[in-house]
């Protein structure tokens, strides 16, 4: 619940407090006071769009700070810290700062977080309903999305199911579409692909391959320099003409060191060290020896892998900048050609998916459809019940959900054609097969007719405020905006009108902007928007009215004038009669 909302710099508003509690408070003042910024300030708190031009003339800046009180609100306080915020002595602050130029923040339980986290945190606790909502509720969509609302979890889970339905049918018929569409440059890819897995079959390469044959092409064109090389270096370690070699010379220093090992331990170590030279350089030897011999020169040999390296670097230019990558290429593509070679199967089977999905939808449409139907009959009939208590005992509310038949198509199987339930063909749109329509017979005897085509001003505002209590009353936020929902309502429908707004009160909290003085009667707190000018500039404030107030505001909303005798009798008399009724007594 709405504890208190601080206002500053926003339009006409300096710097104002209203104090909230349970039951109903109604916001009254003269034309112009500013009572409008009150649901403005809510709409910031709400996530709403800021606007520069709400900002107070020369201000820097206009907030709005809200303080909820949470203790029967454990899910917001536990989003809020998930936010990062905190609820102390179970006060949670929500505000929302928009500056001359525009820009916007929002914090949440003193953190910074982004307007669209205030605003998911904030839509579980007001629903704000104006005058803005009655033309809204005059479109098909929007009486459509009321009627759902109404109706609750049933219709919510069959409309998600028939919302499945409906864009798994869309994503085939799209990707049915698609394949058939491009049927031309998929076999233009396949002949493609075939070609270029025909030239790497007909070569045939190996993994690793090209490096391979790289150094064996090397060692072959290089035979004789390799068997000079390696000649050279073992006559340099063990020659056969009798020559100097490293054998020797090691030999001969290990014999001198191993002839003083007695006179020192470390000789000895140095020619035990020599002596596992001398094993080592005489397996080299052998080594270079062996090499030398296996070094032959092959011409054949070489011109067959230079003609094996010029096929595989045919591949490489087209395929892969070594023949491993080239494989790899070759493995996708012959898996991307078993797709595109299965085209026609895969039409056939998109086309028997798109079959599947069309008999789903049509159940889930006329499931939905039917719920939609049961739902309508409650609906009407509430907002029935509160066109009597709103001093239209004779209207009544009907609610139309119909299906909309079409001639059956040409093509059955065209994207978007109708669906097909029995022997009748419906349109169908992604909230389902219906269309709602809000029908009113004003008075007895009279045919039903559409909103928006069979009420007056004032029936209007009568048939919208029932729509939105009875709407309200299955929904659960705590706390219910009404902004002058009444106009256009006078008399003794003006006298229902706050006593059924009194009676939403014994429920929820209900904060009223209003005109009437005998909505303003019912209210169990009343807060008056007051103008005040220096000559320059123009300021209003906010202040809860004592009973004698109370009194003098009432007599002024009657007979716009003060110190009137009769309109201050009429306004004592407006609170008498509403006392027994209101919400806190």
């Amino acid at each position: 619940m709405l504890e208190e909302i601080r206002i500053t710099s926003l339009g006409v508003i300096d710097s104002s407090t209203i104090e909230l509690g349970p039951g109903l408070t109604v916001i009254t003042g003269e034309t112009g006071a500013g009572k409008t910024m009150i649901v403005t300030a809510l709409g910031l708190l709400l996530g709403g769009r800021a606007d520069s031009g709400a900002v107070r003339s020369g201000a820097r800046g206009a907030r709005v700070e809200g303080v909820v009180d949470t203790r029967s609100l454990p899910a917001f306080a536990a989003a809020v810290e998930d936010a990062g915020g905190l609820a102390e002595d179970d006060r949670v602050v929500l505000a929302r700062n928009v500056s001359a130029e525009g820009r916007s923040r929002a914090f949440a339980g003193g953190a910074a977080v982004p307007v669209s986290t205030l605003a998911s945190l904030a839509e579980p606790l007001v629903a704000v309903h104006g005058q803005s909502d009655q033309h809204r509720l005059l479109q098909p969509r929007a009486q459509r999305d009321a009627l759902d609302r109404f109706a609750g979890g049933d219709v919510a889970a069959l409309a998600a199911t028939y919302a499945t339905a409906f864009e798994r049918l869309t994503a085939t018929e799209r990707e049915l579409a698609e394949v058939i569409a491009t049927a031309r440059d998929r076999a233009r890819e396949a002949d493609l692909l075939r070609f270029g897995l025909g030239e790497i079959e007909a070569v045939s390469p190996e993994p690793g391959e090209d490096a391979t044959l790289a150094a064996e092409e090397s060692r072959l064109g290089f035979a004789d320099t390799l068997r000079t090389a390696a000649e050279q270096a073992r006559e340099a370690l063990s020659s056969e003409h009798g020559d100097p070699d490293a054998l020797a010379a090691t030999s001969a220093a290990r014999t001198a060191l191993d002839g003083v090992r007695d006179h020192d331990p470390e000789a000895g170590e140095l020619a035990d060290r020599l002596a596992e030279v001398t094993y080592l350089l005489s397996d080299v030897a052998a080594d270079v020896a062996s090499y030398a011999t296996r070094i032959d020169t092959d011409p054949a040999r070489l011109a067959t892998v230079s003609e094996r390296r010029a096929a595989l670097t045919a591949l490489t230019r087209k395929y892969g900048a070594s023949v491993d990558e080239v494989l790899a290429w070759a493995e996708t593509s012959a898996r991307r050609l078993l797709e595109l070679d299965g085209t026609d199967e895969r039409i056939d089977a998109l086309r028997a998916q798109r079959q599947e999905l069309r008999a789903d939808l049509t159940r889930a449409g006329l499931a939905l459809s039917k719920a939609r139907s049961a739902a309508a009959q409650r609906l009407a009939e509430a907002v029935t019940e509160e066109l009597t208590l709103l001093a239209m005992p004779h209207a009544r509310l009907s609610i139309d959900v119909r299906q909309l038949e079409v001639a059956a198509p040409a093509d059955p199987d065209a994207p978007g054609a109708p669906l097909q339930a029995g022997r009748r063909w419906l349109r169908f749109a992604p909230s389902g097969l219906d269309e709602v329509e809000f029908l009113l017979a004003a008075n007895t005897g009279s045919d039903p007719r559409p909103l928006g085509k069979g009420a007056s001003g004032g029936e209007l505002s009568r048939v919208m405020l029932a729509v939105e209590v009875a709407l309200a009353g299955t929904s659960p936020v705590p706390t219910f905006v009404f902004d002058e929902v009444d106009a256009g309502v006078g008399g003794t429908a003006a006298v229902e009108v706050g006593r059924r707004l009194a009676r939403l009160a014994l429920g929820a909290q209900v904060l009223v902007v209003t005109h009437l003085p005998q909505v303003a009667a019912y209210a169990d707190r009343h807060v008056v928007v007051e103008k005040s000018s220096d000559g320059t500039v123009t300021s209003s404030g906010l202040s809860v009215l004592s009973e004698e107030q109370r009194v003098a505001e009432l007599s002024r909303m009657l007979a716009g004038l003060t110190g009137s005798d009769t309109a201050l009798a009429h306004a004592r008399e407006l609170l008498e009669v509403a006392q027994p009724a209101r919400a806190l007594g």
